[in-house]
């Protein structure tokens, strides 16, 4: 799994704009000039993988969603990448009838049924166009990748496949079937891509143990038809790992609730908890100035301002894990050291103005030139950097009126004190009553992680004076009332969840951000270092990877889509660890895990993770989704 997801997916994608060939690296000529036809699915699949300029460089000189007014452009080939839905397969039918271009590619997401092929095949037909349909491919892309390393399902109907939608009290069995086949598609394809069978292990009696027998039943249905397996001979090769195959753990998100509610301290999880971060793309509000406004007038118009953080953007690669107070610092580093660099351009401008014919002055000159054409050549790179600082001294400057007007390092640190049952300094009916820390929905979320993480449930007397409290903070009680259901019924399965047992150890206040050349001002916010600890997701997957013995895993049911007879057992096969993983979570997860994951798998030597699931949440989405299955 050398090659990350990322690749393969955008390898993938690039063949399937060149017309499903594979691109030619040497050739000279220019690509074929095409448009490119998606839907919303498809749209999501692209945007965190190829740029606008990318496309340019594969020849697609348009891009349109399917559903909107096309203009015919009949000497033009049309790519289309969609999901193979009724209303897509209608208006793709009604695409041909009106002959809009000059041959059609038909790409589906996912597999497309029989009889969905026969109603395009009456339409070509019907339109006299049938030549001009040159290819219809399954590409299998239905999944959308975010890292190398990290995967989500669906963005588009993420309530369909949300934590809401399969844990709801009134539920049908074909609601659920019709969830699990969603759930199962995804990865399926997610499969095809990596090009290989995992093998699968899953907690028993959750939806995680639906999820495995039907991707199991789906893989092991694809390897007995031999004829149109996708795992043969040339994908499979494609993958490193024919020799020894990947872990699939589905762990189900039910049990760690009190993570996805957790206040963070690193970079990328802080962006996606306080700002809009969204497959990738984050969208700010620059606050207009209100000041210079006479009594009576309108506040100015706020600007949005979005920005892509993807692989090339190297700052973000680097600090993504880091935590608040690191990025922070770095940013200024950063910033010094362009202000260096562009001070020397200038230095070298000014001595190009040389007077007089001196010989040191002529030698002086000779040697600048060279120094001044790098430092032409420079320029672009130097933009660039210009352009991340920027970037960045946005972001973290948002994030960080978030964390001062929140008290949000508090939070951090008391709900990790919370998690590893070690002692409290200050009182948590304090914390709830204290008006300038955080919102109501930060006063809600420290509520619940306490009371998810407490052996005993708190005695009525106290419960009732925590909600007077919580009621007088402006929160919303619909969450805990579904906490305390689904506390009452875990409590019943298992023991809970323990989370390690260290803490963040403050650092003392900003050092170096402190001092008054910083653009950053963390005066009051503490200086916390993480400390490494596995949550619960890291845990079983340490326990199922390195195949240690564990009553917390023990009982985990084992797949071999491989073997010819499915086999219940939890017994493994093998008893080797695995070198390459992927952790998959049912019901929604976070960027808290991710990064927990990627900080676990760096320590063990040529071992890779990858994190995927269902629909990917912050604390204020998975709140909303507590509070509507609290209200029924």
């Amino acid at each position: 799994m050398a090659a990350g997801i990322r690749e393969k997916q955008t390898v993938a994608l690039k063949r399937m704009l060149n017309f499903n060939v594979p691109p030619v690296k040497n050739s000279t000529g220019e690509p074929v000039w095409k448009v490119l036809i998606y839907d919303r699915f498809g749209q999501d699949i692209i945007s965190p993988l190829l740029s606008v300029k990318e496309l340019r460089d594969m020849g697609i000189t348009l891009h349109l969603l399917l559903h909107s007014d096309r203009d015919a452009i009949p000497d033009v080939p049309a790519v289309y990448f969609v999901m193979p839905t009724e209303e897509n397969i209608d208006r793709m039918c009604q695409d041909l009838r009106s002959q809009l271009y000059e041959s059609y590619y038909l790409n589906f997401i996912s597999a497309i049924s029989r009889s969905k092929l026969e109603d395009i095949a009456n339409a070509a037909i019907g339109a006299n166009v049938v030549t001009q349909v040159a290819k219809v491919f399954d590409q299998y892309l239905n999944f959308i990748t975010l890292e190398d390393d990290m995967f989500v399902l669906c963005n588009q109907n993420k309530e369909l496949v949300s934590y809401r939608a399969i844990n709801r009290p009134d539920i049908t069995d074909t609601e659920m079937e019709t969830i699990m086949d969603t759930i199962v598609d995804s990865l399926f394809c997610f499969f095809v891509t990596l090009g290989a069978i995992p093998i699968i292990r899953c907690s028993r009696g959750t939806a995680a143990e639906m999820v495995a027998v039907k991707l199991d039943k789906k893989l092991r249905e694809n390897l007995r038809d031999a004829r149109n397996s996708l795992f043969t001979g040339d994908t499979l090769g494609a993958g490193q790992f024919s020799f020894q195959r990947p872990l699939l753990v589905l762990v189900d998100r039910n049990i760690d609730l009190a993570t996805p509610l957790h206040h963070t301290w690193t970079y990328q999880a802080l962006v996606h908890d306080v700002l809009d971060f969204h497959l990738n793309r984050v969208n700010l509000e620059e606050s207009a100035g209100m000041e210079s406004s006479p009594a009576g007038a309108r506040p100015k118009k706020k600007n949005k301002k979005s920005y892509d953080l993807t692989a090339s953007d190297k700052f973000w690669q680097k600090h993504k894990g880091s935590p608040f107070p690191e990025v922070a610092e770095s940013v200024q580093q950063e910033l010094e050291s362009y202000r260096a660099q562009e001070d020397e351009v200038k230095r070298l401008k000014s001595i190009m103005g040389i007077e007089g014919e001196d010989e040191g002055a002529i030698s002086m000159l000779s040697d600048n030139t060279a120094k001044l054409t790098s430092a032409v050549s420079s320029l672009p790179e130097l933009l660039e950097k210009k352009r991340l600082i920027d970037l960045h001294t946005n972001v973290a400057t948002a994030v960080l009126e978030h964390i001062k007007t929140r008290k949000l390092d508090l939070y951090f640190e008391y709900e990790e004190k919370i998690m590893s049952k070690s002692t409290l300094d200050k009182s948590l009916l304090d914390m709830i009553s204290d008006p300038d820390a955080g919102t109501p929905e930060d006063k809600m979320r420290l509520f619940l992680i306490y009371y998810i993480s407490s052996a005993q449930a708190p005695s009525e007397v106290d419960l009732e004076q925590y909600k007077k409290a919580l009621m007088d903070a402006g929160c919303n009680l619909a969450p805990l009332s579904y906490i305390k259901q689904w506390k009452a019924f875990t409590k019943m399965a298992s023991a809970p969840t323990s989370y390690g047992n260290t803490t963040p150890k403050p650092l003392g206040l900003f050092s170096r951000v402190m001092n008054t050349g910083s653009q950053f001002v963390m005066e009051g916010v503490k200086n916390l270092v993480l400390k490494q600890q596995n949550l619960p997701v890291t845990r079983i997957l340490d326990n199922l990877m390195e195949m240690k013995s564990n009553p917390e895993t023990d009982d985990y049911r084992y797949f071999d889509p491989k073997m010819l007879r499915g086999s219940d057992s939890s017994i493994p096969r093998n008893k080797n660890p695995f070198q390459e993983a992927i952790v998959f979570v049912v019901g929604g997860g976070n960027y808290i895990e991710y990064q927990n994951l990627v900080d676990y798998i760096k320590g063990k030597q040529g071992k890779h993770v990858l994190y995927g699931c269902s629909e990917l949440f912050n604390a204020m989405q998975f709140i909303k989704q507590l509070s509507q299955l609290g209200q029924k």
